[in-house]
């Protein structure tokens, strides 16, 4: 008996530790209605490797968010995941009086994925996650 319920353990561990990488469009998340009332309308993400706006270098910040995932689509979820990470990336550079974030990209367990247009997330069975890094700047 021990060893069939460690058998069921066993093929049931990589369903649970699951990762699936997702690049989807940035813009769906900016136009959805949820974005309108969470990210502030002056403030600027510019994404992709283009850092040459001038301004006061505010240092770089990081966001690194989770979102739960159960009982929606992993594209769903990583929709959510994206906007909580723009919104702390947003609430971490104005704390150090930045006006923008430019060269914005996901930066997944440390590793960097630039565009202009997509962002990078990955899914699991029961959580989804988003993690980006940009330049503070004052202009």
């Amino acid at each position: 008996m021990k060893r069939l319920i460690f058998a069921v353990v066993l093929v049931a561990m990589p369903a649970l530790a699951r990762d699936t990488r997702y690049l989807l469009p940035i813009q769906d998340v900016l136009t959805m209605p949820e974005a309108a009332g969470r990210l502030d309308a002056s403030f600027r993400f510019f994404f992709g490797s283009n850092k040459n706006f001038g301004g006061e270098s505010r240092g770089e910040v990081v966001a690194n968010t989770k979102t739960n995932a159960a009982n929606k689509s992993d594209e769903v979820a990583c929709r959510w995941a994206m906007l909580s990470a723009l919104i702390e990336l947003q609430q971490k550079a104005k704390r150090v009086g930045a006006t923008m974030v430019v060269g914005v990209e996901s930066y997944y367990k440390k590793v960097p994925f630039v565009s202009a247009t997509e962002y990078e997330c990955h899914a699991g069975a029961v959580m989804a996650g988003v993690a980006l890094r940009g330049q503070a700047l004052k202009k």
